[in-house]
């Protein structure tokens, strides 16, 4: 039976007592909408307004003290993409927080949506839970200003230059071309070598003949002829150090030359004071060590044992052995001599 056919059955005082009932339930309801449920949405609405607008300050704020403290371009604009990535993540929560309480005020189970809500989002999480993890390393990536755009850097076992990055990923560029695409949750342990200062040392390696004092003037002439150049003066931070004898392999003596420059502008004053040393070296006739050649002395003029030693006959010694005088002390260069000959099958 429809609701016309109904209403059609009932007596005229029927149809008036039931549309008096309705209308004053109606008022009831709106009677408690009014004093109960209306100041509730109100207030909600306020609390609403004013979180709003405190996230707005706050991420306002944070745009003003980085241009404040006269930040790069780049981090400025990473302060403001941040800031605008928090602010809207903040709203949208806060409102659908609020949401969600206004629907209760008004009566609504949210018993059904809130459980269909949430087994999709363990679903949804268990899914996509190394994106959140990259987005959160990301944040703090940005908040610890660990490395900028532009920055040379060491990380997840990559070198290279930082090209973009977001809160999910990092782009790097090798020094071959090559652009690693890494997730900021792969981000462990960074190596900036473009922060504050860059410092590069230089071995020289001499030979063990070359006077040491002689070698270290020379590495300090020639390492101020640098550090004066037009070209390259304005990027040191400091005189170069000339830090004396480091090691000794044989033939070879290593003297340490420090640089210390501005970030990333340590590669041009290096390859300079390799070329002007390399250059002063050959002039002196100075030879480079090797850390592979070694010299014995053998007193007198035993030729035998020189012979034995090398594994050759006395008339083959002979070329080989250079005295300065004859009866003094002969030095002989092991590594120039021929290799020696063995029968492997026993033959002494």
């Amino acid at each position: 039976m429809t609701t016309s056919a109904f209403f059609l059955l009932l007596t005229p005082m029927a149809q008036a007592k039931f549309f008096d009932k309705l209308l004053d339930e109606w008022a009831a309801d709106g009677q408690e909408f009014l004093h109960v449920k209306l100041p509730n949405l109100i207030a909600i609405a306020l609390i609403a307004l004013v979180l709003s607008r405190l996230i707005a300050l706050a991420t306002r704020r944070m745009v003003t003290v980085a241009e404040q403290k006269n930040a790069g371009a780049v981090r400025l604009s990473q302060v403001k993409t941040f800031s605008a990535i928090l602010r809207t993540t903040l709203h949208a929560a806060l409102w659908t927080l609020m949401t969600l309480q206004a629907l209760s005020i008004l009566g609504v189970n949210l018993g059904p949506l809130l459980a269909s809500a949430g087994v999709a989002g363990i679903a949804v999480g268990l899914a996509a839970q190394t994106i959140v993890k990259d987005i959160l390393n990301g944040t703090m990536i940005l908040l610890e200003d660990q490395f900028n755009i532009g920055d040379t850097v060491r990380i997840s076992g990559m070198n290279g230059v930082v090209e973009a990055m977001t809160l999910r990923r990092t782009e790097v560029r090798d020094g071959d071309g090559t652009l690693y695409v890494i997730p900021n949750s792969q981000i462990t342990t960074v190596a900036n070598l473009s922060r504050e200062f860059s410092q590069a040392t230089v071995n020289v390696s001499v030979d063990f003949s070359a006077p040491p004092d002689q070698i270290l003037e020379l590495l300090r002439t020639t390492a101020m002829s640098v550090r004066n150049d037009t070209r390259f003066a304005a990027d040191f931070l400091a005189d170069p150090q000339v830090l004396g004898v480091d090691a000794m392999h044989g033939s070879e003596v290593v003297y340490p030359v420090l640089f210390r420059t501005s970030a990333g502008k340590q590669s041009a004053p290096v390859r300079e004071f390799r070329r002007q040393i390399r250059l002063a070296l050959e002039e002196r006739k100075m030879l480079p060590g090797d850390p592979y050649r070694t010299f014995h002395e053998y007193s007198g003029a035993d030729e035998n044992e020189v012979s034995r030693a090398a594994g050759h006959t006395p008339a083959n010694a002979k070329r080989r052995v250079k005295a300065s005088e004859a009866g003094t002390a002969k030095q002989v260069d092991i590594t120039a001599l021929p290799p020696q000959e063995h029968d492997l099958f026993g033959a002494e």
